[in-house]
């Protein structure tokens, strides 16, 4: 098996995630991760999808994505040539004796406090999965109070885009 980010345009309707989804988990595929956002036009979504598969079954659950009418555009990402993020935000138990440490282990991470208060702070990190992996080893000895961590979004690297064909025709 082997992970498979794939960036999907698709109508921005009522049902669309949904279908998406189904076919998925009818192919018997656990989905990694799973974000949907607007894209530049309104009328139209970008769902990333990650999911570990083989790749001859990924080309079939592609083929028929493409058959479901509010699918505009389906491309899979390489990870050398797109730029994949997340967004993790952590609480961490920070009271006066630990603040400093935790500070500097988020400012190694380039992360932001975004809350604090008298016995934790709140944590905005981005980056990789690895990246914000690293950074919850560092902070679990303080002691993790709360944690989120959205899916991978995504993007193909250099100045052309995937949806320019499907938006013009959309």
């Amino acid at each position: 098996m082997s992970q498979h980010t794939l960036s999907v345009l698709v109508e921005d309707k009522p049902g669309v995630l949904m279908r998406v989804s189904s076919l998925f988990a009818r192919r018997g595929f656990n989905i990694q991760s799973l974000t949907v956002g607007p894209t530049e036009r309104p009328d139209i979504s970008r769902m990333t999808v990650v999911v570990d598969v083989e790749k001859q079954p990924l080309e079939q659950v592609t083929k028929q994505l493409n058959k479901l009418v509010n699918v505009l555009k389906i491309v899979e990402l390489d990870s050398v040539a797109s730029v994949e993020r997340e967004l993790m935000l952590v609480k961490v138990r920070a009271d006066a004796t630990t603040r400093g440490e935790v500070l500097d282990a988020v400012q190694l991470f380039r992360a932001h406090v975004v809350d604090v208060s008298v016995d934790a702070v709140t944590v905005e990190a981005t980056g990789s999965s690895e990246k914000l992996a690293a950074l919850l080893r560092i902070l679990e000895p303080f002691g993790i109070r709360e944690l989120v961590q959205s899916g991978t979004v995504a993007l193909a690297r250099g100045g052309r885009s995937i949806s320019d064909r499907a938006l013009r025709t959309a």
